[in-house]
């Protein structure tokens, strides 16, 4: 199980964005929560974030996160040897210590200033969609994988199982940013182990109680267990504003401003 090529990560991690991508988007056009408007130039320009975010990863960074996993296995460098571990034993233990640190990362992103700076990019949109899951800064990207590594580092886990978190991570990233309205029942029963759309939502709303709630992206159980997790927004879903109030159509949409936008200040103004 230590065995995998950058070829074999590499199709895999493609394989199941592009399953989980096109299933998602042609889902929230059939049974939409709220009516979007600027549609293709929003898609056009988050996507186009998202693979500058690629490349960027692929150009600065000396591996990927699975990759350093299998490095640090046959080192034998690791603070922990969890790759010792029972297979199963092993691989479950590090997809729920993986999730926990990216909530804790999310937490510490909106907690620090220059942080939540790079971070903001990712709540200035306007809409809320399969495509929001993937629009995040670069330099929110980089010192996210940085996290991952130095993870990776210190617990020693299996390459599978890191390959297994980061997909899991990007699927259910882009399944509760999604624009689907699921059966309520059916949305209150997933709660209990996964990250809805509605859940999330209100994490991506105008007001600040709102906002400052449900930072998981993957499983719910830590917003529980850490006091943020609010089961609705104080008006429906369809109604509820999202973004970052003062980021209009111009600092949410182009790709420009999206680049750019780290280095306004909260008030609007550039910084120096």
């Amino acid at each position: 199980m230590n065995v995998i090529s950058l070829g074999d990560e590499t199709t895999v991690r493609l394989a199941m964005f592009l399953l989980v991508f096109l299933a998602l988007a042609i889902t929230e056009r059939i049974w939409p929560c709220r009516q979007h408007g600027l549609w293709v130039h929003r898609w056009l320009n988050n996507l186009s974030l998202s693979v500058i975010n690629t490349l960027c990863l692929r150009l600065l960074t000396p591996w990927s996160a699975t990759m350093f996993a299998l490095l640090i296995v046959d080192e034998r460098a690791s603070v922990v040897a969890m790759h010792e571990w029972p297979f199963w034993l092993s691989v479950i233990t590090f997809v729920l210590l993986f999730d926990l640190t990216i909530y804790m990362q999310h937490r510490l992103f909106h907690i620090i200033g220059p942080l939540w700076h790079f971070h903001r990019v990712h709540h200035t949109d306007l809409e809320y969609d399969v495509t929001t899951g993937m629009r995040f800064h670069p330099i929110s990207i980089m010192i996210s994988m940085a996290i991952k590594l130095l993870l990776v580092l210190l617990l020693g886990p299996l390459p599978v199982a890191v390959l297994i978190a980061e997909v899991l991570l990007n699927a259910t990233s882009m399944f509760n940013h999604s624009n689907i309205r699921l059966p309520p029942r059916l949305e209150k029963a997933l709660r209990y182990v996964i990250v809805t759309p509605d859940m999330h939502r209100i994490h991506h709303s105008t007001l600040t109680g709102e906002h400052g709630a449900n930072f998981g992206f993957n499983f719910p159980w830590w917003d529980r267990l850490f006091g943020s997790y609010l089961e609705n927004p104080s008006v429906s879903h369809a109604e509820m504003s999202i973004g970052i109030d003062g980021y209009g159509v111009d600092w949410s949409v182009r790709l420009d401003r999206l680049l750019w936008q780290p280095m306004r200040r909260d008030d609007g103004t550039e910084q120096e």
